[in-house]
């Protein structure tokens, strides 16, 4: 395990029954995912904390995030909520920072459009001050002169690296850069609190996916293993489908194609450099799974072919 490692290991927050920064990425946002948010600046402060909190309760039995309209809301949320926001445009608002460290619930701190990384993680120091190290970073954008806010995934992850602390993207209601956040290090993807299923399902798809590729993972139970193979296949699968299309066209482009056709150097090459990404598995254990899969393609494009869909 590297220092880097241990060290991002140590900064691991508990939302409730979540886990934040160990593991898989999490996603929060709508109906779905791992945890849900409650907006009150949305409501102006017309609707009291301990109801808009009980509203998402009825029906979530999850963790709870909520970002108070004022100092006011924060005596209720202690009592209904797994964590408090600090949101991007109140993240210098000090008074408001400390008095939500109090709290001594899990802190989400959300990057000002034009903070920098130093006052980004000031932030995180003004609630260990206040007795309270469960930090959560959150990378919401900056003005540019794009439409709205443009994430900032390269000062995300040296967030994440410089302080060891767990890192959220901000992905509003398009999930579009899901996987580029995490494949950037994101620990969690934050979508708006009435984001869509299919943006909920899109974020996750992502966390799964490119997460297998790009995440290790060390679980410490059956479960959690069992977990992340399911992860790891759900990757594998994708990447099959991908090389039995792929396989598909050269049989087209191929003069003799088919099993006819088949260049069994080229194959041996393959597994040979296959062996250097997976060395514990080795040529002679690749060798009868790409064949496998060789033929398992082959065969697809023939019936493709026989059955005139190519």
């Amino acid at each position: 395990m590297s220092l880097l490692t241990a060290h991002l290991e140590r900064g691991a927050v508990k939302l409730g029954t979540l886990t934040v920064g160990a593991g898989p990425a999490v996603v929060v946002g709508g109906p779905g995912a791992d945890a849900r948010w409650v907006n009150l600046r949305d409501h102006h402060g017309r609707v009291p904390a301990a109801e808009a909190v009980a509203a998402v309760r009825a029906e979530w039995a999850g963790p709870i995030l909520v970002e108070p309209f004022s100092t006011a809301d924060l005596p209720e949320i202690v009592g209904s909520a797994d964590g408090v926001v600090v949101g991007a445009a109140w993240m210098q608002d000090f008074q408001l920072v400390r008095a939500v460290a109090r709290l001594g619930l899990p802190v989400l701190v959300q990057r000002g459009p034009a903070a920098t990384l130093e006052e980004w993680l000031a932030i995180a120091d003004y609630c260990v001050a206040e007795g309270n190290d469960q930090v959560v970073l959150c990378e919401s954008g900056s003005r540019t002169h794009l439409a709205g806010v443009t994430l900032d995934l390269a000062l995300m992850r040296a967030a994440r690296e410089k302080s060891g602390r767990p890192v959220l993207a901000d992905l509003g209601e398009d999930p579009a850069l899901a996987a580029a956040a995490v494949a950037a290090g994101a620990d969690g993807l934050l979508l708006a609190p009435d984001a869509g299923e299919r943006a909920v399902l899109a974020a996750q798809e992502a966390v799964k996916i490119v997460g297998a590729l790009t995440r290790r993972e060390t679980p410490d139970s059956v479960l959690a293993a069992r977990g992340a193979v399911d992860r790891v296949d759900a990757a594998l699968a994708v990447l099959l489908e991908r090389r039995a299309e792929l396989a598909g066209t050269i049989q087209r482009l191929k003069p003799v194609g088919g099993f006819a056709g088949r260049d069994m150097d080229r194959e041996r090459r393959l597994v040979t450099e296959m062996a250097r990404h997976a060395p514990g598995l080795g040529e002679v254990r690749l060798a009868p799974i790409m064949n496998a899969v060789i033929e398992a393609g082959l065969h697809l494009a023939e019936e493709r072919r026989a059955s005139g869909q190519d």
